[in-house]
């Protein structure tokens, strides 16, 4: 923590950001480690930061801003890295993160994460949710309404689909709340 009171949950140089992972050199050069600041479920502010798509560093940055001011909670936002590249040990602990370079689950085609235009934010607040009931992260539950829960008239989930995003709660076959991501121009 510092002085002012503010708590500093990540503060990375884009090498330790990046150490590891398996992407090629085109995307990591395509890449922004932005610091955010954020309330957390403390009531406190925060700092973290995210690696995403340069293109998309200032959107991230204002829409993280509208959501400090509009007091949404937000649990932490620290690169993946720190989970050893586990998209499911970050959602565990409720971590929000942009780029990691995977494959959508279950298929061998590369996730928007991989070129980092894709946000998960706060999963535990709101898991990806499939039609056979399984849900992910183990043990989380939707709750429209809590602290942090995204809904489809929610402002902060408004102010990503203003701009392009797709928000994954209104996708066809998954209901994945924690889930924003951006098509390339």
């Amino acid at each position: 923590m510092s002085d002012n009171g503010v708590v500093v949950e990540s503060a990375m140089d884009f090498a330790e950001a990046v150490a590891g992972t398996a992407a090629p050199r085109e995307i990591l050069e395509s890449l922004s480690l932005i610091d955010l600041r954020y309330l957390g479920f403390d009531g406190r502010p925060h700092t973290g930061q995210i690696l995403v798509h340069r293109e998309l560093a200032v959107e991230i940055r204002e829409i993280f801003e509208m959501m400090e001011q509009w007091r949404f909670r937000i649990a932490g936002v620290v690169p993946i890295v720190r989970y050893g590249w586990s998209d499911e040990a970050s959602m565990a602990a409720d971590n929000s993160s942009a780029f990691n370079y995977r494959t959508i689950a279950g298929t061998d085609r590369l996730s928007r994460h991989a070129l980092g235009r894709a946000v998960d934010i706060n999963p535990r607040e709101n898991p990806a949710v499939y039609p056979d009931g399984r849900i992910a992260p183990a043990g989380a539950v939707y709750r429209p309404g809590n602290p942090g829960t995204f809904t489809d008239d929610h402002p902060a989930a408004c102010a990503f689909i203003e701009r392009g995003w797709r928000w994954g709660g209104l996708f066809e076959h998954v209901r994945d709340y924690h889930h924003f991501e951006k098509k390339e121009k």
